[in-house]
C-alpha cells in the first residue's frame, strides 16, 4: 500500500509568529503615543483656558475697584507704596478699603468690611500695612507675579504712582467724612491734611507667567 502525504493546513510558524506579535506590538505603542499626545493637548488647552478665564476675572475686580472709587476725605483714596495699592471704594452698605499687592511672587486682593466710620477706615487703614496674607477677605489672584508697577495719569502725561501729584485743599469735615462717619457716635471725622489729587487714569503693569500684562483704567472726573 502506497502511502501519501496528507495535506491538512499549514499553521504559522514561530518566526510568523513573533513578526506578528512585534507589528502589534508597534501599532499599539503608536497608538497610546498618540492617544498620550492628544491628553497632553488637552490638558495644556484646558490649563491655559482656566489661566485666561481667571485672569478676566481678576482684571474685571480691578476695573471694578477702580471705577467705584470714592474719596472720603478720612484716608487716601488711591496710594502706591510700591509694592500694595490701596483704594477706598464705595459698596452697598458703605465704604470699603480694598488693598492689591505682590509679595514673593504672589498677586494678591484683600477687602476689607464695608464701614460707615471713619474710625474704622482709618483703622483698616493702619492695620493693611501689617498683613500676613492669611487675613479675612484674602484672596490669592496669581502666582508668578513680577515687575508690579502703578503709573498716574495726570496733566496728560503718565507717572509712577510713587511721584508726588498735585495737592488739594483739604475738605470741611463734614464734607471730608462723606461716605463715612465719625468714629465715635457718629461724629464728623476731623479736618483732613492736603493730599494728593486723584490721577484721571490708573495704569497697571503687571508680569504673570513671563508675560506682561497692562491695562488702562479711566477714573472719570472726579474718580468718585
Amino acid at each position: 500500500m502506497k502511502l501519501t502525504k496528507a495535506r491538512g493546513q499549514g499553521g504559522f510558524t514561530l518566526v510568523e509568529v513573533l513578526v506578528a506579535l512585534l507589528a502589534l506590538a508597534i501599532l499599539a505603542s503608536l497608538s497610546w503615543q498618540g492617544l498620550d499626545g492628544i491628553l497632553r493637548a488637552r490638558d495644556v488647552t484646558r490649563e491655559s483656558l482656566d489661566r485666561s478665564t481667571r485672569l478676566a476675572t481678576v482684571v474685571t475686580q480691578w476695573e471694578q475697584d477702580l471705577h467705584a472709587l470714592h474719596d472720603t476725605g478720612v484716608v487716601p483714596a488711591l496710594a502706591f507704596d510700591g509694592q500694595t495699592l490701596r483704594l477706598t471704594r464705595r459698596v452697598e452698605t458703605g465704604v470699603a478699603l480694598v488693598a492689591w499687592s505682590v509679595r514673593s511672587g504672589l498677586w494678591q486682593r484683600w477687602a476689607g468690611p464695608a464701614t460707615t466710620r471713619s474710625g474704622e477706615l482709618q483703622q483698616g487703614w493702619l492695620s493693611s500695612f501689617q498683613f500676613l496674607g492669611n487675613e479675612p477677605g484674602h484672596l490669592l489672584l496669581a502666582e508668578s507675579a513680577s515687575d508690579w508697577q502703578i503709573y498716574f495719569h495726570r496733566g496728560g502725561a503718565w507717572t509712577n504712582a510713587q511721584s508726588s501729584g498735585d495737592l488739594q485743599q483739604p475738605q470741611a469735615p463734614a464734607a471730608a467724612a462723606s461716605g463715612a462717619e465719625g468714629g465715635d457716635g457718629g461724629t464728623p471725622a476731623t479736618a483732613a491734611v492736603p493730599r494728593e489729587a486723584l490721577p484721571e487714569a490708573v495704569r497697571l503693569v503687571i508680569t504673570l507667567d513671563g508675560r506682561t500684562l497692562t491695562r488702562d483704567i479711566a477714573l472719570g472726573p472726579t474718580g468718585s
